[in-house]
């Protein structure tokens, strides 16, 4: 457990200053300018080919005064797509528009990574032409994906083979290729929300018998190797990589989540990895496993779930996190840290225009003036 985690310290007056989270902080050799960070947010979006929009340009632009953005999900290679007009960072025509983005961030001066991504069983046959999902089990999530035709309960997954599996690992290392060549500053690995990495690691999607299910030690082995894949393109220190120990979005659990994300963040932190982004709402109050593995992971450690500035500057300043992912509230308001700093009001979200539309609840909410 994170001593630091357990300190008491006195809960921040409305008249007193975020001096935490508007300080500087130095990730790897990055030096971001502030502790918020844009958490990655499914916009769909996307153009034909899942070529990211050109409106991403202004929208993420607009959110430079993060300290670092992370991007929406962009898929490693056509099967792991799930979701309609998601960007993807496996063709000439995806690196180019990421290009143009990362270029109007570093304008705007800002910090940008990208998220690497596979849905692996939540997905649909209407994506890939008729076969199936991936999965490491073929178990149904049993949900509703809403495709190309419309909404479509989802399928059994086709039980990637062992020898299948190190090539879904060498799309992620060409994903992190890719995403070099656009221009990012980093990337971080999408190992949360039940998608293809969190299905590996969870008992209750893991069914396998081999050398990838079973133990925690073998339940992490595919999300390490494909961790090892792409700091071998990056360098480790330039590497993020996202869990969400406690969640049940798309039809996840597991027997003993202390256990298995436990092993996952210390092996992790022995790769020396540039940080741990969790996904732990407050709301989940003493059920939270955050604390625990902020204590395990020696790197940089971020934490996500329905956080404030208040409970963000909370959080910074008892050590229970060293940045603050923002979702929801920076998807509302592109000027976030200057309405934190100032504490002015916030733009109400249109939760209309969150997965559909292209300027509108994109590009348009107001800024201060």
């Amino acid at each position: 457990m994170n001593v630091a985690a357990s300190i008491s310290v006195p809960k921040l007056q409305a008249n007193e200053a975020y001096e935490h989270l508007f300080s500087p902080y130095r990730l790897g050799s990055l030096e971001l300018k502030n502790r918020m960070v844009l958490a990655p947010m499914t916009r769909s979006r996307a153009l034909a080919g899942n070529v990211p929009n050109p409106l991403a340009e202004a929208y993420y632009a607009q959110r430079a005064g993060a300290g670092l953005i992370v991007t929406e999900a962009s898929q490693v290679a056509p099967r792991g797509q799930g979701y309609i007009r998601t960007p993807g960072i496996h063709s000439g025509a995806q690196i180019a528009g990421w290009k143009k983005i990362t270029e109007a961030v570093h304008k705007a001066g800002g910090k940008i990574f990208l998220q690497l991504w596979h849905v692996g069983r939540i997905s649909h046959p209407d994506f890939h032409d008729g076969e199936l999902p991936v999965a490491p089990s073929a178990i149904d999530p049993a949900i509703e994906v809403y495709t190309q035709h419309g909404p479509k309960k989802t399928v059994a997954p086709y039980a990637l083979s062992l020898a299948e599996i190190p090539a879904v690992v060498a799309q992620f290392k060409k994903g992190a290729e890719n995403a070099k060549a656009a221009g990012f500053d980093g990337v971080e690995i999408h190992g949360a929300n039940g998608y293809l990495l969190d299905q590996f690691t969870r008992d209750g999607t893991n069914k396998r018998t081999d050398a990838y299910g079973g133990s925690v030690e073998n339940r992490a082995r595919f999300p390490l190797e494909v961790t090892d894949a792409v700091a071998d393109v990056w360098g480790k220190e330039r590497v993020g990589y996202r869990i969400s120990p406690n969640g049940t979005f798309n039809s996840m659990s597991d027997s003993n989540p202390v256990a298995i994300f436990s092993y996952l963040t210390e092996e992790l932190s022995k790769r020396g990895i540039g940080y741990l982004h969790a996904v732990d709402p407050l709301a989940d109050g003493a059920s939270r496993i955050s604390p625990l593995l902020r204590g395990i992971f020696k790197g940089t450690y971020i934490v996500n779930g329905g956080f404030d500035a208040s409970s963000a500057e909370d959080a910074l300043a008892r050590k229970a996190a060293d940045l603050v992912a923002f979702g929801v509230p920076f998807l509302a308001n592109p000027d976030l840290p200057v309405r934190y700093r100032k504490k002015a009001a916030l733009n109400v979200p249109d939760q209309n225009t969150f997965y559909q539309g292209e300027a509108k609840g994109f590009t348009d909410y107001p800024v201060l003036v």
